[in-house]
Order: structure tokens, then C-alpha cells, then sequence
């Protein structure tokens, strides 16, 4: 009688099953699965990737330093003589109130269209950031301080609109090359006002400029298609 073959017997390329190989050294122990093999390599070869700690706590800070400052805006700013001088003809204080978005954008429409416009489009914004920070390079340190700020930025005035269905804004600034810059735009723009004085903003404003000069310093700086070396001392799983 003829036994048949195991079934995890391996088989040939005709499907012809072949006899088992029995293992070389079957007393020597097992080596272990070596640090630097291939689902290790972004945090052996290539560095640590930014955490969502740090995403959380740069955001969370800007958050916080975005409704503190609006809030002392507006039990500062609300009575008389409601400004403030910090640098004469340049900058100051004063409480406004921004129903629209940048440079007024939506500022006639309804709240009903306003609104949930605005939400919507943070809504979005933040769910990118995230998505975008998750995906990062360890060398791409200007991302991960620019996508932090823009997501806390986002969240402060997002937290103002729902709240109270506009932005509080309180910086005001006024400058030569803001007039300058007004009249190159109204060449180019039918109805452009030419002003010295740039829109009132606030510390989220700010924090989401700042960041996407970031995101713009790391485009510019990012150098695609250059291969990724990898040091001779550290193993990788073919």
C-alpha cells in the first residue's frame, strides 16, 4: 500500500509533488527576525517619523494662544476708546469683527450659505492636514512645524465660527509697502481700494501664515528623485 503524501508536501513547476528537504543543522537554534529588516526601515535607516504627539501639542498651543488672545481682545477692546497703540501709524489694537473670510471673501452673503461654507472648507482643510502629517518624511522638519500651526490655526477660527458665527480679529497693521503692494494689485483689479492698512487679523491668522510658508520652504527645498543612501552596517530584508 502506497502512503500518500503530506498535504503541505512542496510540488514542482508540473505540480508533481516532491519529497520534503529536511532542514540543515535541525538541532542549531533560530535566529531571530534582525533589527533593520524591511518593516523597521522607516525608523532605523531613514529616522523617526514626526509623532501625533507633537502634531497634538504644537496645534493644541497655538489653539490655546489663539482663544486667549481673542478673548482679552474682547473684554479689552469692546468699551471705550476700544484700540490700542503699539507702534504709532504702524500697528494697534482694535476689536473687529469678520463675518466673511480673507479680504472680507463672502462677507455680503448670507449666513445660510456663510456658514456652513466656511465649515465645510475647514472641515476639509483639517482632514488633509492630518492625512498630509501621517505621510511625512523624517527630513521634512519645515512640514512639521508648518502643518501643526496651519491645523491650530484652522481650529481657532473654526471655534470662533461656530461659536459665534464670525472671526474675531484685533491686529491692525498699516505700512508704505502695503500701499505699494495695493497699487500694483488695482493696475491689474477694477475696483481694488489702494490703502496703506492691510486687513485686520488675528494669532490664528498668523499661525497659518506662518505655516504655509513652511509648506512652501519645504517644496522648495525638498530635492526629488535623489536616492536615499542607506549605511553598510544596517541589515535590510531583500
Amino acid at each position: 500500500m502506497t502512503e500518500s503524501p503530506p498535504q503541505n508536501a512542496p510540488q514542482d513547476a508540473e505540480g508533481t509533488t516532491t519529497p520534503a528537504e529536511k532542514p540543515l543543522a535541525p538541532d542549531a537554534p533560530r535566529l531571530p527576525r534582525p533589527i533593520g529588516t524591511s518593516h523597521l526601515i522607516p525608523d532605523t535607516i531613514l529616522g523617526p517619523r514626526p509623532s501625533s504627539t507633537f502634531l497634538a501639542v504644537v496645534s493644541i498651543t497655538t489653539l490655546a494662544a489663539d482663544i486667549a488672545t481673542k478673548l482679552w481682545a474682547e473684554k479689552r477692546l469692546e468699551g471705550y476708546p476700544g484700540y490700542i497703540h503699539v507702534f504709532d501709524e504702524h500697528l494697534m489694537f482694535i476689536l473687529a469683527k469678520n463675518k466673511g473670510g480673507a479680504w472680507g471673501l463672502l462677507q455680503g452673503q448670507s449666513e445660510n450659505v456663510r456658514r456652513p461654507f466656511f465649515l465645510l472648507v475647514s472641515v476639509i482643510a483639517i482632514a488633509f492636514i492630518v492625512t498630509l502629517y501621517r505621510r511625512l518624511q523624517p527630513h521634512q522638519h519645515a512640514l512639521k512645524w508648518g502643518l501643526p500651526l496651519v491645523l491650530g490655526g484652522a481650529l481657532g477660527n473654526v471655534f470662533d465660527r461656530i461659536r459665534y458665527g464670525y472671526v474675531i480679529d484685533f491686529i491692525d497693521y498699516r505700512a508704505e509697502w502695503v500701499h505699494k503692494l495695493n497699487e500694483i494689485i488695482a493696475k491689474y483689479t477694477a475696483g481694488h481700494v489702494v490703502t496703506d492698512h492691510w486687513p485686520t487679523f488675528n494669532v490664528a491668522d498668523v499661525a497659518i501664515c506662518v505655516g504655509v510658508g513652511l509648506m512652501a520652504v519645504d517644496m522648495l527645498t525638498t530635492r526629488r528623485g535623489k536616492k536615499t543612501t542607506y549605511s553598510d552596517d544596517v541589515p535590510i530584508e531583500p
